[in-house]
């Protein structure tokens, strides 16, 4: 659910010469200083002001939840204790039980109206968390899950928890943000959030062996760049759900290009929190408080350096939405398409990509899982959305890396045509895998949508 809202960085605009010294500015030692510092301050911030999560009233730890979470028996495993015992977890002074201990609907929505009516909920969060426990709860009973009320509940209770203790204690994201994983463990809360809501037998995954390529040159320490489609706020999720049975430790160590929003709405944050992020200001909203353009610009600039310290580094996996934004239905049609590659974004990635020092390789992705949470039909200046929600199929699929020099040498005129040229080739293979998954989950079709160069599996069920 709204995990992440992630948007490129196509405000950034570097050449050549600004790229390579960006990555030639800082020592081996100072990118190590910086990274570790980074994450110091987080664990330290972390570790003091931000108890370690509660859990169910009901003493239901992490690994029982995400047991009850899942559809099947077949994908049950193990997985780590998200915190300490309830009892510990409960007995924490400083932020509110509220939730904590709620045993039912009925109680849990009290505790909405008790904050709120106690001045420590704002109105709108209040409304907002509400409206999501209803939408959830319906798009959870449409899956049939003889255990819906129970997933509802759990999941319910861990959210607004999460949600309500970041308006009590906002959480404050750095450029470079590591998946905050202990004492709390932000990313498996956010897969089983999520988990519910996708219909697992009309789901589908492309080329999955291009997914074991991509981890054998990460293990070499070469970097990946997917340029991507972005549909929803629980996009990361989705690519993590639909890997987990083949190729888990891709979606763990991803890096998304995150927009603001996502960093800054209370219901947002705690599944941004379980990402690895790049923080950007989108260029879609870098206007919207002209007061604020030069300090956004300036963000923007430190979140480069950030980029470019990680790509020095290598095995890095980054995936970026160079549309700026999330898809949207033809308002004449009403049907979904990717919408169009900015060129400067791409264009901006890959020279990042290229002067690291370490060799990278940009794939084109397509993600299909707007049924599940579709974006407002426009694009909104206030943040709070609503978040509707549905129990849906969903898909992912990657294709063969398309290198830059092929295409810039078939370019009459390479210094003009070059980076129109390469954008427009990621694009139409974002398309023509999306064109795949839409055919095989709307239009019923299943495996037999696979075309020569799309073939579509359900690793889940090997």
């Amino acid at each position: 659910m709204f995990i992440l809202s992630a948007t490129p960085s196509s405000t950034f605009s570097i050449s050549t010469a600004t790229a390579h010294r960006v990555s030639l500015s800082f020592s081996s030692s100072c990118s190590s200083y910086i990274a570790a510092s980074s994450l110091c301050s987080l664990s330290v911030r972390f570790g003091v002001r931000r108890p370690v999560f509660p859990c169910l009233s009901h003493c239901l730890n992490m690994r029982a939840m995400a047991e009850i979470v899942r559809d099947k028996e077949s994908t049950d495993k193990n997985v780590a204790h998200a915190a300490s015992s309830p009892e510990e977890r409960r007995n924490e002074p400083s932020l509110s039980r509220t939730f904590l201990h709620a045993s039912s609907e009925e109680e849990l929505l009290a505790g909405i109206r008790k904050e709120r009516e106690a001045g420590k909920l704002p109105p709108t969060i209040a409304l907002g968390m509400e409206v999501l426990y209803h939408n959830y709860k319906t798009a959870v009973f449409e899956s049939g899950n003889p255990r819906a009320d129970e997933i509802v509940l759990s999941n319910m209770t861990v959210a607004l928890d999460r949600m309500f203790s970041d308006v009590e204690e906002p959480f404050d994201f750095s450029p470079y943000h590591k998946a905050l994983r202990e004492p709390f463990d932000y990313y498996l809360f956010g897969q089983n959030y999520i988990r519910p809501l996708v219909d697992f037998r009309n789901s589908y995954v492309g080329n999955i062996s291009l997914f074991y390529e991509m981890e054998e040159k990460l293990q070499q320490g070469h970097n990946i760049v997917l340029m991507s489609n972005h549909q929803t706020e629980a996009d990361p999720a989705v690519i993590a759900l639909l890997l987990e049975a083949t190729n888990p430790s891709i979606a763990e160590r991803m890096t998304y290009v995150a927009g603001d929003r996502v960093l800054i709405d209370p219901l947002c944050k705690p599944f941004s929190m379980g990402r690895n992020l790049i923080c950007v200001y989108s260029k879609k909203h870098m206007n919207d408080v002209p007061k604020l353009v030069e300090m956004k610009r300036k963000a923007n600039t430190r979140s480069l350096k950030e980029m470019a310290l990680l790509l020095r580094g290598g095995s890095q996996i980054i995936w970026i939405a160079p549309s700026g934004g999330r898809d949207r239905p033809y308002p004449q049609t009403q049907e979904w398409y990717p919408a169009p590659f900015d060129a400067s974004s791409v264009d901006n990635m890959r020279r990042l990509a290229e002067h690291s020092g370490t060799p990278g390789h940009i794939y084109p992705l397509a993600i299909l899982c707007h049924d599940i949470m579709p974006p407002p039909p426009h694009v909104e200046k206030e943040i709070g959305e609503e978040r509707v929600i549905s129990f849906h199929g969903v898909g992912v699929s990657v294709a063969p890396g398309i290198n830059f020099s092929e295409i810039s040498a078939a370019c009459e005129n390479p210094e003009e045509q070059a980076k129109e040229a390469y954008t427009q080739a990621l694009y139409n293979s974002v398309t023509e895998q999306y064109n795949v998954l839409k055919s095989a989950i709307h239009g019923k079709q299943g495996l037999q949508a696979s075309i020569p160069d799309v073939s579509l599996s359900q690793p889940w069920n090997s």
